[in-house]
């Protein structure tokens, strides 16, 4: 019988999470796991590299920012790349450049050549992790898609976690001028794991389809379907819910019909979270330092603390999103976080509560708010585009996390520099914050249980 597109779909919706999906997620999420780690390895760093360079907060803020510019570039051109060669060689690609800039980094003899190597570096970074987050969502079925892909990027809180971590045990044991290239060496490692992805990675069936390679999409489901059986599950009979529609890739459609609205949405719940999250996430280990007046080994400890809590936050949220629902889970921690935001501008500006303690009581409540939001982009996004510019939607709205997260470090730097306290920095994230919140309350999408095809059509 000759297969077609929507067979694909239907045959993907009835499919059970099978070790084929577990293979794919270890994969693909050691991508995820890097962006978190990178986003935060370059936090720990900083403090070794303002050590070991002298640089004051200008500097540092630039170092911090650079990899940023770079992720937008990689963010904004992949989306293209992914569509056109498919997710898996895009991703290949990607994780690859991502990995030998990392160890460029990791041997630069001059802040000059930190900054070049992280800038391309960061193109790579920007480029694999929302086409890694379209090629899962696209394997996963739509009843229990938001459990399945919340866990597969708890891997990007996992990376947060471990940053800190490595970063304590690098300045413990090799001292500042070693353990930030060290640390930065680690950064390495997704360059052996692109080299592996060629080999094993199998490509979207869903986006095979939608080429007409419909025998190699079939191929694939078809060992998918075989996996299931002979761990005893029992496959229904597919049914096409949606028609799939074979259309060209065009840039312009992300901001006609109802991806006007869906674009529009999805930019500020990407732009928003980040600004906050990574702007603070970048500085928070030498604000410990410089502000709450703590040596290298306890900010970094209060930095894996935070980091823990929105572990079990995420693992709270995977368990729940497909009965509460992402508007309401997402709208919600935009409200927390910047009600965390508002109390940490008034406690250290009106009250002068000054020191680490309103630093880490304000900061867990406003990046627990963000992590939400900062994993649930990547299940939520790639819902509201087609097969035929999913890849293209997610990476063009990653592209704005990666804006804002090269904007959000330099606007922290230069109010710290310019004396206006930590106060003005919480103030800058409560006004960004509370935009997000009325953004996703009045305007979100709700795509809990529905196919892709359902959702986007």
């Amino acid at each position: 019988m000759a297969v077609s597109a929507e067979d694909i779909s239907a045959r993907l919706e009835r499919m059970p999470f099978l070790p084929y999906h577990f293979r794919m997620a270890v994969t693909l999420g050691i991508g995820t796991l890097f962006d978190a780690f990178d986003s935060l390895s370059i936090a720990a760093a900083l403090t070794m590299i303002v050590a070991t360079f002298h640089v004051d907060f200008k500097i540092g803020a630039t170092i911090a920012s650079s990899a940023f510019v770079g992720q937008f570039i990689g963010a904004f051109s992949f989306g293209f790349v992914g569509e056109r060669i498919g997710r898996k060689w895009a991703f290949v690609i990607a994780l690859g450049i991502f990995g030998a800039c990392s160890i460029g980094a990791a041997l630069a003899m001059s802040v000059n050549g930190i900054l070049i190597a992280r800038t391309l570096q960061g193109i790579g970074l920007g480029a694999e992790v929302p086409i890694a987050g379209a090629l899962f969502n696209e394997v996963v079925r739509g009843n229990a898609r938001g459990r399945f892909v919340m866990l597969y990027e708890s891997a990007f809180i996992w990376g947060l976690v471990l940053a800190p971590v490595a970063g304590l045990v690098l300045v413990e044991t090799l001292g500042p001028a070693l353990g930030w290239r060290v640390l930065f060496g680690i950064g390495g490692i997704p360059l052996i794991v692109a080299i592996v992805a060629a080999f094993t990675l199998p490509e979207s069936p869903r986006w095979l389809a939608t080429e007409g390679r419909l025998e190699e999409a079939d191929h694939i489901v078809s060992a998918m379907e075989a996996e299931a059986l002979e761990r005893g599950k029992t496959l229904a009979t597919p049914i096409p819910r949606a028609p799939v529609v074979k259309e060209r890739t065009r840039f312009a459609e992300l901001f006609q019909g109802i991806y006007l609205h869906r674009t529009l949405l999805v930019w500020t719940q990407w732009f928003c979270t980040y600004f906050c999250s990574n702007g603070f996430a970048v500085w928070l280990p030498t604000l410990y330092m410089k502000i709450g007046g703590l040596p290298v080994r306890y900010a970094l400890l209060l930095t894996i603390l935070t980091q823990l809590i929105q572990l079990v936050t995420g693992y709270t949220v995977a368990g729940t999103i497909d009965r509460v629902g992402r508007v309401r889970w997402f709208a919600g921690a935009f409200a927390v976080a910047a009600a965390a935001a508002i109390g940490g501008a008034i406690v250290t500006g009106v009250f002068h509560v000054h020191g680490w303690v309103p630093l880490l009581v304000f900061g867990v409540l406003m990046t627990t708010g963000t992590s939400v939001n900062s994993i649930g982009v990547y299940l939520y996004t790639p819902e509201l585009y087609p097969t035929r510019m999913r890849a293209l939607g997610t990476s063009t709205a990653s592209s704005t996390n990666r804006l804002a997260s090269a904007i959000a470090p330099i606007c922290v730097g230069f109010l710290l520099a310019n004396n206006l306290g930590i106060a003005s920095v919480f103030a800058l994230f409560a006004v960004v914050l509370l935009f997000g919140f009325t953004i996703m309350s009045k305007f979100g999408i709700e795509t809990t249980r529905r196919t892709l095809e359902e959702v986007s059509p």
